[in-house]
């Protein structure tokens, strides 16, 4: 099966139902779309549709990689489609309730100021929590898998792991921090908050809303869920290119770099968690952040330049094997 294959056929062929919620996504996000254009309500200081547009967005990509993703599956290819079925669920079950509260004109996250909005946010809680246990099973299986490339492999399991890291992050969302404290005392019944330090729904970034006034675990939960995407895009994109470039011909070469690649991912997911914890904005990070991640990225360029030069070094010594033997035939 080729690594550039077409990641809607083969949706088509591993997981109708994963295929299903990503279409039904696109539709909540077309209706949320419109719902921004004609609709002026705000809440928590954003226009009332930005939650269900954004998710419905995002989830419309998570259920079409992880349909991908199934293609992959040899063993335990049944367990893998009963897994993802419950995935779907969960998603657009958590996408559903989430517009219906948009609907009502209340918060779903973090909202237990009536029994309805309660039993909205435990529901969606729960679903939270089958899905992240669903995902680990996932990964499990995908890593048990022999694939034809070793590259494509690698990227497949490390992304799955990040992922699952940046989902756990939303457990930090829950937990008593002073962003929570800070929401308490603008609002009874609030389970919980994006932002430390100060209240959801302060100054933000445009479109995405992460506060830049505190820290905000939308950040690293954002570039943890989206690993899924980013590393084996990464893979394929190195692929496309050995075409052209012969050091990266090599499947260790590629192997390594796809792991520094993992690795430094998973850093900066590391970073913009411990930087929202300590209440720092993204816009403003202060100097030990700086220094942490020009460090990191510091050390992924020097174990992919020295991974390239490992390369390059094969790639010449096969060169001059081939030219020694040419010239004693």
């Amino acid at each position: 099966m080729s690594v550039l294959q077409s990641p809607i056929d083969s949706a088509l062929r591993a997981h109708r139902p994963l295929l299903a919620a990503a279409v039904t996504s696109g539709l909540v996000g077309i209706v949320a779309l419109a719902g921004l254009l004609v609709d002026d309500r705000v809440l928590t200081g954003a226009p009332i549709w930005l939650k269900p547009f954004k998710f419905a967005v995002s989830v419309a990509v998570y259920a079409a990689t992880l349909a991908w993703m199934l293609t992959y599956l040899r063993r335990g290819r049944r367990w893998g489609r009963r897994l993802a079925t419950v995935s779907a669920v969960m998603i657009v079950g958590e996408l559903a309730l989430i517009t219906a509260q948009v609907f009502l004109g209340r918060m779903s996250h973090f909202n237990v100021q009536t029994s309805w909005d309660a039993l909205v946010w435990n529901i969606m809680t729960a679903m939270i929590a089958i899905l992240w246990l669903a995902n680990v099973v996932l990964a499990v299986l995908l890593g048990t898998q022999r694939l034809d490339d070793p590259a494509l492999a690698s990227a497949l399991r490390l992304g799955m792991v990040v992922a699952l890291a940046g989902m756990a992050i939303a457990f930090f969302m829950t937990a008593s921090t002073p962003g929570i404290e800070a929401m308490r005392s603008v609002e009874d019944g609030i389970a919980g908050a994006h932002s430390v330090g100060v209240p959801d729904g302060g100054p933000g970034l445009p479109i995405v809303g992460w506060s830049t006034s505190g820290g905000d675990l939308r950040v690293a939960h954002f570039l943890g869920i989206h690993a899924l995407q980013a590393i084996p895009l990464f893979a394929v994109a190195l692929t496309a290119l050995a075409a052209r470039t012969p050091w990266l011909r090599s499947e260790w070469v590629r192997v390594q770099l796809i792991r520094t690649a993992a690795g430094t991912y998973a850093g900066v997911v590391a970073v913009t968690t411990w930087q929202a914890l300590r209440g720092q904005p993204l816009t403003r990070p202060d100097a030990a952040t700086l220094v942490t991640l020009v460090t990191l990225f510091e050390v992924a360029a020097g174990a992919a330049v020295m991974v390239l030069w490992m390369g390059r070094r094969e790639v010449e010594s096969r060169a001059a094997a081939l030219t020694e033997n040419a010239a004693k035939a």
